[in-house]
């Protein structure tokens, strides 16, 4: 039921703590002021009653009815005499302020004062008092007892609660920017680019992540120029004795048999390098430009067929999505070329289109993939040893797939293929139009 939002679930919380504190302030408030407030309503409630009797047994009895009617209109009192048989309605229970209030006026006024609030039907404050043997009832409006609270009361009370909770959105707004800034500089690093420097700004904890952030990036980006330095300058060496060995094989007098195993183990060796090379240099510093995904799949296809692989494609129409071409023909050709070693016959190459993109499928009949081992062969010079050894290589084909796919935002999908082998599956993101 929580958002998942830190910034939302910050400012629940920071909201929940401001109303808190204003319903508990509002208690404390209504706690403290009860007994005053009894007292000091008691007390007019008394003087009222005294002023009353005081008037009626001062003035001439002639005048009287003048003076009642005067009270009625002016000051909004009614005297009425007691009579036998009437119905009364007494306080309300467990309400503490009526309580103390009727505490107060019986101590003033007498422990015989009689306090109710309905007589024969007439809602009001009704306290009894008498003149010599006879008695008599002041009858109040309940507004003067009651306490009202103000429209203006409450539309201030609302303003500043309003104020409150805007204040806490935008701390926790303040306190989400750089941690959203952060999130997207790794989101970058996860695809393979190198984010510009996070501000090294704000409170201090926030400064010393984005800090560290900063040098794990500078860290990353020179190991990774390194490592790539390093492969690319042991390939390129390692190149010239390979093209002088292939030269000396197609000029040794030896048996055909031997020669061409050895021209065999040649080639592996010259397409492992050739893998290497790749793996150093897979963004090459290529732009990504509007590219169409089946042209490039159909000529992969057709490259194949040339060279006497039985391919079976099944291309259709697609988007053309903002990619590095180079990249994708790398990925295509690294997929292809996994299919063909170890699925042997019926090997698919398919391109679906999607709402959301578009997706590159290599289809084989190979022994396939356990499960539990997809993720360790996403890695770079990992192989699996119990189903696909003995067919050489050098492990870097999926790891260049992966790291193509993650730099053009995809993903890359092994499962198993209905009838035995694997389906290697790589989805490309991204709004496109028909091509």
């Amino acid at each position: 039921m929580l958002p998942r939002s830190l910034l939302w679930r910050a400012f629940l919380l920071i909201a929940a703590l401001i109303l808190a504190s204003v319903a508990a302030y509002f208690q404390i408030f209504r706690l403290y002021d009860r007994e005053p407030r009894a007292r000091q309503v008691a007390q007019m409630v008394v003087s009222v009653v005294n002023l009353t009797r005081a008037a009626l047994v001062a003035a001439r009895p002639d005048l009287r009815r003048e003076l009642l009617l005067d009270l009625a209109e002016s000051e909004g009192i009614r005297v009425y005499p007691a009579e036998q048989g009437e119905q009364l309605v007494g306080p309300p229970p467990d309400q503490p302020l009526v309580e103390l209030l009727a505490d107060e006026i019986r101590r003033q006024l007498g422990d015989d004062t009689r306090i109710a609030f309905e007589r024969d039907g007439l809602p009001a404050f009704w306290v009894s008092f008498r003149i010599e043997e006879d008695e008599y009832w002041v009858m109040l409006p309940r507004s003067r007892i009651e306490r009202q609270l103000a429209l203006q009361w409450l539309g201030w009370a609302g303003l500043t609660l309003a104020l409150a909770l805007a204040g806490a959105f935008l701390i926790v707004l303040h306190l989400r920017r750089p941690l959203a800034a952060l999130t997207r500089a790794a989101a970058e690093i996860g695809r393979g680019k190198v984010p510009p420097p996070l501000a090294e700004s704000g409170p201090a904890e926030i400064k010393t992540v984005s800090r560290a952030f900063n040098q794990m990036a500078r860290d990353l980006a020179r190991l990774e120029d390194d490592r790539a330095l390093i492969l690319a300058g042991v390939s390129h060496d390692l190149r010239t004795p390979l093209a002088r060995l292939r030269l000396g094989l197609e000029m040794a007098e030896v048996d055909p048999q031997l020669k061409s195993g050895m021209t065999a183990d040649v080639d592996e060796m010259d397409r492992i390098i050739g893998q290497f090379l790749d793996f150093a240099r897979i963004a090459g510093g290529e732009p990504p430009a509007p590219t169409d995904l089946a042209a490039l799949a159909r000529e992969a296809a057709r490259r194949y067929r040339e060279l006497g692989h039985p391919l079976h494609e099944e291309i259709g129409p697609t988007l053309v999505l903002e990619l590095r071409p180079l990249a994708v023909r790398r990925l295509i050709s690294n997929l292809l070329d996994n299919a063909f070693r170890y699925g042997e016959a019926d090997v698919r190459l398919r391109v679906v289109a999607s709402a959301g993109g578009a997706a590159i499928e290599v289809l084989d009949r190979g022994p396939g993939i356990p499960p539990e081992e997809v993720e360790r062969l996403r890695q770079p010079f990992t192989r699996l040893e119990t189903a696909r050894s003995g067919r050489g290589g050098s492990g870097l084909g999926l790891a260049i797939v992966e790291r193509i796919a993650r730099m053009h935002g995809g993903t890359l999908e092994l499962e198993p293929r209905p009838g035995g082998g694997l389906v290697a599956r790589v989805v490309f993101p991204g709004a496109g139009r028909s091509a």
